[in-house]
């Protein structure tokens, strides 16, 4: 995977090897300061383990002495563990068969391989290191120690380090696991809010919009038309395109919002009671709409739903049979949920449409409104009825009073 310029994604691709190590082998190293740490602690280790096998090894002056420089050699090569972990184990677990001084560091590479390796990997490696204790068995015997003691020692040390280190493992992926999950469940989020904020802008301006070309195609087929009535529409156009900036300001607001960690307020949203309203604004447009509302106080989250859909379906009236009257019935209650009808007919039953007034449409109005209906538990229909009608149907939940 290439690294790219957004933190979210650079920090996905640089994951896997700082936590796993599985990326990056042979380049060059940076470390961290925990890095840094990890790093002197374990030469130190290395140091350490090496100096305590020093003081128990006796024999001929050139073989102590090819110990002593093996031994300083290997310590020295516990910081090339990050770039070359593979190798350096290798090299250690095989020098381990006969140098004593090498285990410290064999030690040390073997607990890498197993932190930073597949097991296919660190195990072949962990069972070479059992092997190599035969040859030092008998090349080196020990005599304090006694053969048995030792290899079972030897056996017990190898076991432990790579036992330590694939529990090291173990957490680390689990830990990457977790990251990778929060940080799919925060992408997640974002696209939710996205399609939100997306649906809020196509239910909104659609709406304004479309008034607002409703009004101009009517100034333009009627020039002769009374000086009231050619105001009354400039205004409603003047009205109709300072509401659909200010919608459209506040929703490039939300999408500008650069503080992740703080809540994202949501712009105030109408309700079933604001019906009656949307329904004026539309008749003042020009078209002929009835409503008959027999619910009650309906509940904000299922009222703002029904309030989009209705608003979509006059919406696509407009667009679709100009001048058609359009009939809105809401009812519902408690426990048996509330619907919305609207019904229109159809331009071939009504008559052709008002020239220059037909409005273009992307056809997601109706795939919103789906959309929307089974987000909020419920369902819509829509589609022509025998009688030559089109009829948009919504039902959604309404929970019984407890």
């Amino acid at each position: 995977m290439t690294p790219t310029s957004e933190p979210h994604q650079e920090y996905r691709w640089v994951l896997p090897s700082v936590l796993l190590g599985d990326g990056g082998a042979g380049g060059p190293v940076r470390r961290s300061t925990r890095d840094w740490i990890v790093d002197i602690a374990m030469f130190l280790l290395a140091c350490g383990l090496t100096l305590m096998t020093a003081l128990e090894i006796d024999g001929p002056t050139p073989l102590v002495a090819a110990e002593q420089v093996v031994g300083v050699i290997s310590c020295l090569s516990v910081w090339l563990r990050r770039r070359w972990p593979v190798g350096l184990a290798l090299v250690t677990t095989v020098a381990s068969g006969y140098f004593e001084m090498v285990g410290g560091a064999s030690v040390v590479a073997l607990f890498t391989v197993a932190v930073h390796r597949p097991f296919k990997i660190s195990g072949t490696i962990a069972g070479l290191g059992l092997l190599v204790i035969v040859p030092f068995y008998f090349l080196r015997p020990d005599v304090d120690l006694g053969g048995p003691t030792y290899a079972i020692l030897a056996l017990a040390i190898v076991l432990t380090t790579f036992a330590w280190g694939i529990v090291v493992r173990a957490r680390r992926q689990l830990i990457w696991s977790l990251r990778q999950r929060a940080d799919g469940a925060a992408e997640e989020a974002k696209r939710l809010e996205r399609e939100r904020i997306a649906r809020e802008m196509h239910d909104v301006l659609a709406h304004r919009l479309s008034m607002l070309s409703l009004h101009a195609g009517a100034l333009e087929f009627r020039p002769g038309a009374p000086p009231d009535e050619v105001a009354r529409a400039a205004g409603a156009i003047r009205a109709s395109a300072h509401l659909a900036l200010q919608d459209l300001r506040e929703v490039i607001g939300v999408l500008r919002h650069h503080d992740a960690d703080a809540e994202v307020p949501d712009r105030p949203q109408p309700t079933l009671a604001d019906l009656p309203a949307l329904v004026a604004e539309c008749e003042q447009a020009g078209m002929d709409v009835s409503l008959r509302l027999k619910a009650g106080e309906v509940p904000e989250k299922p009222g703002r739903n029904l309030y989009r859909i209705v608003q979509e379906a006059l919406t696509n009236a407009r667009k679709h049979a100009a001048g058609a009257p359009v009939t809105v019935t809401v009812t519902g209650g408690p426990g048996e949920g509330v619907s919305a009808e609207v019904r229109n007919w159809l331009p071939v039953r009504h008559g052709p449409r008002i020239p220059g007034v037909q409005i273009p449409g992307a056809g997601a109005g109706l795939i919103g409104l789906t959309e929307r209906a089974a987000l909020a538990g419920g369902r819509l229909e829509h589609g022509p009825t025998p009688e030559g009608e089109y009829v948009v149907r919504a039902w959604l939940p309404w929970p019984a009073r407890t």
